[in-house]
């Protein structure tokens, strides 16, 4: 008889009788295994808090991000969704997300309040709802919780791979979080309109966060950056970088961010390729959500000749911050020229002001032969790091007189903005005349990003030779087996 049972109830399984298994299902609670915050929305009655409510969906984000067993869109790609009108549905398959956190900022004083609430994407099912009041040297405390409830709602363990635990954040003065987060919204407008200016700023707010409170390491990582992918750098600018990111590993030994800088400067500009890697895969393994590190790496694996790893690396990244190009480098320098176009294209769509998708779309272009794309995109990256005028005279070159005029004025500004001490340019101006079939002028200019690598930055100046498509026409020659060997790459 129980032989007979069992066999009925196997029975009933298979046949699944009334669809009992698939109403058992409807009612579960749904699975989370990715989340995007969007931002949260700005209750106080000062319009000039939007800087606070954005720079807290960024620390909590960051929070988040840590949980290894969830999968954390990028701010970059949420922040594209701020007073966004779309339905939850719609916004949750385009980041490709199950769950999305709405919240909402208000600050009176030194009281804050925020509310949080999980909701699953697809279905705008309300899962879990909460507010929090508290004073503003806790609002970090704050954070963490909400990071602590969200994980128990979605079933996940908070754990780093490392196996160390999330720290409990301290107390912090409220002027050095006010500080911090306000430089962080000068930050994040550098290269889109924006000149350097926004650089200056920040690194001012991130001082005065740091006097406020030496012990706050996130300041230390932001004064760091404002020091960091400049148009014209220094030895001065990469000493602070190097000293602020070593205060924020002391402070926070776990703290990713930090890993990711001394990695860029290990690569560039001490051409430790081993040492820079491995910052970058400790970065990961602290936090396997960071996309700049996912990115950073793929790009030092390309120009290494390590196209495959690069490109699983790149599609991390793109996955973890859907709205923003971490592949379009890579794929240029795979010379896949279509792909790189068209990932570029689409990121533009999204946001025309992103100057650096600008600078890359000239390289693609002159690489298919569509000169004009090319020096229209070109004049669109200098114009929106705010150099106008030369991008003024880029157009009206091209315009009379075709490309090879175009580029000539290229250089010719350039080499003047560089007199001037406005920029430090010496890739830019090697692939201009590389262009222009002058090798020797080509050659001059990256010895010179090579002498001088501590002033090269966001121009990639040697460190791309591994790979770089624009330098073709110089591979042949003894100088450029020379430099391949003396940054450390395979010649």
């Amino acid at each position: 008889m129980a032989a007979s049972a069992s066999l009925l109830f196997v029975l009933l399984g298979l046949l699944d009788i009334g669809g009992l298994r698939t109403r058992l299902r409807a009612n579960s609670p749904p699975q989370i295994h990715s989340i995007a915050v969007l931002p949260l929305r700005n209750l106080s009655s000062d319009p000039e808090q939007e800087y606070f409510s954005d720079g807290l969906t960024d620390e909590l984000i960051t929070d988040l991000a840590q949980i290894g067993s969830l999968k954390v869109i990028s701010h970059t790609s949420t922040m594209q969704y701020k007073n966004a009108k779309k339905p939850l549905p719609e916004i949750a398959r385009e980041l490709n997300v199950d769950g999305i956190i709405e919240g909402t900022v208000q600050r009176s004083g030194d009281r804050v309040r925020i509310t949080a609430q999980l909701i699953h994407g697809p279905s705008d099912k309300h899962l879990w709802a909460n507010s929090y009041e508290r004073d503003m040297g806790d609002v970090l405390a704050i954070e963490r919780e909400i990071t602590d409830e969200i994980s128990r709602q979605v079933r996940v363990r908070v754990e780093r791979r490392s196996q160390a635990p999330l720290p409990q954040p301290r107390p912090i003065n409220p002027k050095a979080l006010d500080a911090y987060l306000e430089g962080n919204y000068h930050l994040n407008r550098y290269g889109a309109g924006s000149g350097e200016e926004e650089q200056k700023k920040a690194a001012q707010y991130f001082q005065l966060a740091i006097d406020a409170d030496p012990n706050f390491a996130p300041a230390y990582d932001g004064l760091a950056s404002a020091h960091g992918q400049l148009i014209r750098s220094s030895s001065q600018d990469v000493a602070i970088e190097k000293r602020a990111e070593e205060k924020a590993i002391e402070l926070d030994p776990n703290y990713a961010d930090a890993y990711v800088t001394l990695g860029f400067l290990k690569w560039q500009p001490d051409l430790d390729w081993r040492g820079a890697e491995e910052l970058f895969r400790r970065a990961i393994a602290l936090n396997p959500n960071h996309a700049g590190a996912h990115d950073i790496l793929g790009l030092l694996l390309v120009t290494t000749g390590r196209t495959q790893e690069a490109l699983r690396e790149g599609q991390i990244a793109q996955q973890l911050d859907p709205h923003n190009d971490h592949l379009s480098l890579i794929l240029f320098h795979a010379r896949d020229y279509d792909a790189s176009i068209k990932m570029a294209l689409s990121m533009l769509r999204r946001d025309p002001n992103d100057g650096m998708s600008h600078c890359l779309l000239f390289n693609d272009y002159f690489k298919i032969g569509s000169y004009k794309e090319a020096i229209d995109h070109l004049s669109q990256c200098y114009s929106l790091y705010g150099y106008t005028k030369a991008a003024l005279n880029m157009r009206h070159a091209f315009a009379a007189a075709g490309f090879k005029a175009a580029v000539q004025r290229w250089a010719k500004d350039v080499e003047y903005l560089q007199a001037t001490n406005q920029v430090y340019l010496p890739g830019n101006l090697a692939t201009a005349h590389t262009i222009l079939g002058d090798k020797d002028r080509a050659f001059y200019w990256l010895e010179q990003g090579y002498e001088h690598r501590e002033m090269v930055s966001v121009d990639g100046g040697v460190f791309f030779l591994g790979t770089e498509p624009m330098y073709d026409p110089l591979r042949s020659d003894p100088r450029y087996k020379d430099l391949l060997r003396r940054v450390g790459l395979p010649q």
